[in-house]
């Protein structure tokens, strides 16, 4: 048995929760960050990775490069390129946003060691998590070697949602003891249509990474002047996603009906308003991309939504079935004391 009268092992446990929180926010801030550098076009800000135009901290004028730099990184697509101070510290910004989270993660790694003991599952997955960040790096890299290609963009995105996963489920397990227990009647009927929603809410965000795809494909031909004409030379693609919207918006709807009527109020009930109003704020941007030139701003605004809501559904399916999948968990929850097994 063990005693939760240690208010020293509950500060810390509280610690690590607001660590990990916080982890996953400068995440959130790193995918808004790629988003914003993809879609100012500014990927190539820095034609050199880690350093940029061979140094640490990039420069601000066209004075401060070598005469022939467009020689030089040429090989780097800059032959007929003109330096732009602006695109180079949009994607500079994202690297230190990048630096920041594996530090974060690093500390995230380091708190959870005081899990080890009574509950390894948080260590490991935590250490997972920040050998993922360190993968992510080695892959930013190589996206810049690369040229921007876009499948390689599209992974880039892809292993920041799954530290995300790694991470969130980390979070959950360790809040799990001390959210109250679900008040909802209906937790099956909830249960099949969250999980349901969440995979097609997921299903929708690689279909928008096809279109993103697309959309390089078309601004690089028709230019930044004429984006308001973009929206006419997408193919299939973007109309599979447009409508696809539709079906996200049913099957939330199918399950937050009946959680808002049975879930009563706390920290449950916020969640589903959250994922609700990221929802509405998802269709909004859509709208605004399909009907009002793709403007820049938008672009990464609705990619960081739909992650942001997919990464809250996830929560909530972790607790709405925490006896399940948190079944091997032997962290004590607050004020209790709970038998190992």
């Amino acid at each position: 048995m063990i005693s939760l009268s240690n208010p020293i092992k509950l500060k810390n446990e509280r610690q690590f929760r607001r660590l990990a929180l916080l982890t996953v926010a400068t995440i959130y801030l790193v995918i808004l960050a790629g988003g914003i550098v993809r879609g100012t076009g500014s990927g190539m800000g820095c034609p050199d990775w880690p350093k940029c135009f061979g140094q640490w901290v990039p420069p601000t004028d066209v004075s401060q490069l070598p005469s022939n730099y467009q020689e030089i990184y040429s090989h780097r697509g800059y032959a007929d390129t003109v330096f732009n101070p602006v695109k180079t510290w949009i994607e500079y910004v994202n690297r230190l946003l990048g630096v920041l989270t594996g530090f974060f993660i690093f500390l995230t790694f380091l708190s959870s060691l005081r899990f080890f003991k009574t509950d390894r599952t948080i260590t490991v997955l935590s250490f997972a998590a920040f050998i993922l960040v360190g993968f992510q790096g080695w892959l930013g890299s190589k996206v810049v070697s690369s040229l921007l290609a876009p499948w390689m963009i599209t992974l880039h995105m892809l292993v920041a949602i799954v530290i995300v996963g790694v991470l969130l489920y980390v979070t959950a397990r360790s809040y799990s003891g001390v959210i109250p227990k679900d008040t909802i009647r209906s937790r099956a009927f909830v249960n099949r249509f969250l999980i349901l929603s969440s995979l097609v809410l997921l299903i929708q965000i690689l279909l928008g990474t096809q279109v993103r795809e697309e959309v390089d494909y078309v601004a690089e031909r028709l230019g930044n002047a004429n984006r308001d004409q973009w929206v006419n030379y997408f193919g299939i693609k973007f109309i599979i996603h447009r409508s696809f919207s539709w079906i996200v918006v049913l099957t939330q709807l199918l399950w937050y009906w009946r959680f808002y009527r049975e879930q009563e109020g706390g920290v449950l009930s916020a969640m589903g308003k959250w994922v609700m109003g990221l929802t509405l704020a998802q269709i909004a941007t859509g709208i605004t991309l399909s009907h009002f030139g793709m403007p820049a701003f938008a672009q990464p605004i609705h990619l960081t939504i739909a992650i942001i809501a997919l990464g809250i559904q996830f929560i909530l399916i972790l607790l709405l079935n925490k006896e399940v999948v948190f079944s091997e968990q032997r962290v004590p929850s607050e004020g209790k004391e709970v038998h190992t097994a």
